[in-house]
């Protein structure tokens, strides 16, 4: 390993799955797995120990699950990102997880390829927003909450007009550059609007603005 690789913590109470896992990433290039958890508790202690940039995280686990050391793992370190794994695309766990700081999530039957691209997605800061999977899901079970939460409505208020548009369009799977094209902006207006959306409303990454919109509903599913 060196100093540049992106620092990967598997979470699974399978044994198979954190050993396959394991192969896969190790051996692909400027990934280094540093380390193994069966279960939430665990996850968090070897967060502590071994500082990963990316813990790909199991929903279903005994002592604790994914999504309670989700929200630990983003309470306690900002610098970790969580990539939750998940054998159904369309999972109610998977949006609590989002709810609770997952950068994102990728499907267990996911390719080599696809699970390093998904780790290096996460690592560099962006959210593994895949419109055309994670829109559906959030779209899903945005529905569960039949009215905006207050707090996303408190601070809606905080964001310009422009600010308000992106968000919208973020919502919507859109990327930078899709919203630059879309806005007939430069790409690096629309970044600047992403970071400052992200500051005003205490948001991680573009995951959380998108399950944001949802429950404000500014963007109704459908």
């Amino acid at each position: 390993m060196n100093g540049t690789d992106i620092r990967v913590l598997i979470v699974d109470d399978q044994m198979m799955v954190r050993e396959g896992f394991s192969v896969l990433l190790n051996a692909m290039p400027g990934i280094t797995v540093v380390g193994e958890a069966l279960d939430g508790r665990q996850a968090l202690d070897q967060v502590a120990a071994l500082r990963p940039d990316v813990v790909l995280m199991d929903i279903r686990m005994p002592e604790m699950n994914g999504i309670e050391a989700t929200r630990e793992i983003v309470a306690r370190d900002a610098d970790a990102k969580v990539l939750v794994l998940t054998t159904f695309d369309l999972d109610e766990y998977v949006y609590q997880a989002l709810r609770a700081g997952a950068s994102g999530f990728l499907l267990k039957d996911a390719s080599a390829r696809q699970l390093a691209d998904g780790v290096r997605v996460v690592a560099s800061g962006e959210a593994l927003l895949a419109p055309t999977v994670t829109r559906r899901l959030i779209t899903e079970f945005s529905k569960l909450a039949e009215t905006p939460r207050p707090p996303a409505l408190a601070r809606i208020g905080d964001l310009t007009e422009r600010e308000t548009e992106v968000l919208v369009l973020i919502a919507q799977g859109l990327s930078n550059a899709e919203i630059a094209s879309h806005l007939i902006v430069a790409e690096s207006t629309i970044k600047t609007h992403v970071s400052r959306i992200l500051v005003k409303l205490g948001l991680r990454d573009r995951t959380q603005a998108a399950v944001f919109a949802y429950e404000a509903r500014l963007v109704t599913p459908g």
